[in-house]
């Protein structure tokens, strides 16, 4: 398949700015592959398609605020900073994007703050965009990330071009988020509010976590028509021995297993066994899931609507069939449903 396979227009007005007025009420189209059908509901009646010993797999990452704004010194020029990952931790040293990037040289400091008490030196050229920080800062590494978590804004994706709100603070995290270490939010996540889980859970449907920090790379564009030449940068990964005996014992009761999101599918995908069951990992995963793909651990998943051309599509249409998953978003814009990470949800079965 093609990059130009999975390109399609999107309506402007459809674009979600913000998230609907309660977690699970937004909308669920579920589409069903078996019998090639599509069906509107409410992201709340997901529990109907769930049983006793059915599993749930969330990704528990949780987003930090990575966005910055700092100026340069003698010129004062307002310049953003991206954290994308913590390089170093005794050396303070972090891979950033900057914005404008031609503005920003090896040897240049940047301030932040009002009182200019964080410091950063740019060390390293790394990409055309991307550069290493190396972070000033009198005090303990606790303070030091207090710090950058009371100056960083909630990193919203680029295309809500509104300034983020008290309220998105909440909002682009799930309720189950734990392990810190994510640029972006699992959206597919975005949906569950406490009291679904907690019905979903006396219902007896297990809950499996896995922890799969996003990174700006999920996003990136694909540069290349020959899917086969794309790579993926690379998103740390960890999945615990507790996560793999609930998975797989679903898996020998022939359950439906669900992953949550595309990021739980990536990262499921990424550690299986030659008996095509799940196994540990903890580590670095670059996997990139496109069409024709052989599934080894999920049968359903939920996920959002996604950008076009994106490695997310491509995955959803992997999972679904491209044709199908062309119709179901042929639909959802026709029904006027509300697309990318404050949008409304999909259930594959």
């Amino acid at each position: 398949m093609k990059l130009s396979d999975f390109n399609y227009e999107l309506p402007k007005n459809l674009l979600a700015e913000f998230p609907s007025e309660n977690r699970d009420e937004s909308r669920l189209m579920v589409i069903d592959r078996k019998n090639q059908t599509i069906k509107h509901h409410e992201f709340k009646d997901l529990i109907n398609f769930f049983d006793e010993q059915d599993v749930l797999i969330l990704n528990n990452t949780k987003v930090f605020p990575a966005r910055l704004f700092g100026n340069k010194e003698k010129t004062g020029a307002r310049i953003e900073v991206f954290l994308l990952r913590e390089l170093n931790k005794e050396q303070r040293l972090w891979d950033v994007l900057v914005d404008p990037a031609r503005k920003i040289r090896i040897g240049n400091k940047l301030y932040f703050g009002d009182d200019d008490s964080l410091v950063a030196e740019v060390i390293d050229n790394t990409t055309s965009r991307g550069r290493t920080l190396r972070f000033l800062f009198d005090g303990t590494y606790e303070q030091f990330r207090s710090k950058l978590s009371g100056l960083g804004e909630t990193p919203l994706p680029k295309y809500i071009k509104r300034e983020p709100t008290p309220e998105d603070k909440e909002r682009y995290q799930t309720i189950y988020a734990k392990n810190e270490g994510a640029v972006a939010a699992p959206t597919a996540g975005l949906h569950f509010s406490k009291h679904l889980l907690k019905r979903m859970e006396i219902k007896g449907v297990n809950i499996a976590e896995i922890t799969l920090h996003v990174g700006l790379g999920t996003f990136s564009p694909v540069e290349v028509e020959d899917l086969s030449k794309h790579k993926m940068d690379s998103e740390e990964l960890i999945i615990s021995q507790k996560a793999v005996d609930i998975v797989n014992d679903s898996i020998r009761k022939k359950r439906r297993i669900c992953a949550v999101g595309t990021t739980v599918m990536r990262g499921l995908e990424s550690s299986v066994s030659s008996m095509n069951t799940l196994k540990t990992y903890n580590g670095w995963t670059h996997k990139f899931i496109f069409p024709p793909h052989d599934f080894a651990i999920a049968n359903s998943m939920v996920t959002n609507f996604h950008t076009p051309k994106s490695t997310l599509l491509m995955m959803v249409s992997a999972f679904a069939g491209s044709e199908l998953i062309k119709e179901a978003y042929n639909l959802a814009i026709k029904e006027k449903y509300n697309f990318y990470s404050y949008g409304d949800a999909m259930l594959i079965l």
